[in-house]
């Protein structure tokens, strides 16, 4: 891709007005490959890494973000011929994006999507703890012994998993709600955390993924990320 002025690519990216952007530049708080950048510079937004006040941002206009309510049922995959229902029919139009990470077939919630193979990569790896939320709809009333348990870990057949918080948030006729935050996402996780302490799971949601939350996205919609929350990934990607 040809260089562009910095200023264009800046407010292309989310940043503000070109007038905005280049009162960034002139205040020296935006960066070209590490060296503090001047009005005039012009950018490759693909191979230059360009940073406001020392957060990275996304300027290559190639690169795609997207939320997704993936609804119970549909496998967290490109292509399946082994299962009912795939990710295909979800995705948005443009060019290929994929999910970071997976949510089980019965689960539903939240994946990001993208083609930013870098971001996607950090996003998963648990060295960085980015923070998965959950909303557990469960057999059983939880007790606070319950989530004791969760948050000092459970031994499981592939190790102990933790949860970095456990809350009640309903307990009524012999069921429950916990809301469970996780730095790390193994195969079908919360559901055989929660099934170890005795509250078999009716219904799992993933509510947040970092920065990035549900909020109002019904089962099956899309959005476009916002670039603010996009920069909030990258940060909490280590990016």
């Amino acid at each position: 891709m040809a260089e562009e002025r910095l200023q264009r690519a800046l407010a292309r990216a989310g940043l503000g007005s070109r007038r905005v952007c280049e009162e960034l530049i002139r205040s020296g708080r935006v960066t070209i490959d590490g060296t503090v950048a001047t009005l005039g510079d012009r950018v490759d937004p693909i191979r230059d890494v360009v940073a406001v006040d020392g957060q990275r941002i996304s300027t290559d206009p190639g690169m795609r973000y997207f939320a997704l309510h993936k609804p119970a049922g549909v496998t967290t995959t490109m292509r399946d011929r082994h299962a009912q229902s795939d990710l295909r029919r979800l995705l948005p139009s443009g060019p290929r994006v994929f999910p970071v990470g997976r949510l089980d077939r019965d689960s539903e919630g939240l994946l990001i999507l993208t083609n930013d193979g870098e971001l996607g990569n950090r996003l998963m790896h648990p060295r960085h703890g980015v923070e998965k939320e959950y909303l557990a709809e469960v057999e059983g009333a939880p007790t606070e012994r319950h989530l004791a348990r969760l948050r000092r870990g459970v031994e499981l057949e592939d190790g102990l998993a933790r949860a970095l918080t456990a809350t009640t948030t309903a307990r009524a006729g012999g069921r429950g709600a916990v809301r469970l935050v996780m730095g790390e996402g193994r195969k079908r996780e919360v559901r055989r955390m929660l099934d170890a302490v005795g509250l078999p799971v009716r219904r799992l949601i993933r509510v947040r993924v970092g920065p990035v939350r549900l909020g109002r996205l019904r089962a099956g919609e899309v959005r476009a990320l916002t670039p603010e929350e996009v920069q909030a990934l990258y940060r909490a990607a280590g990016l």
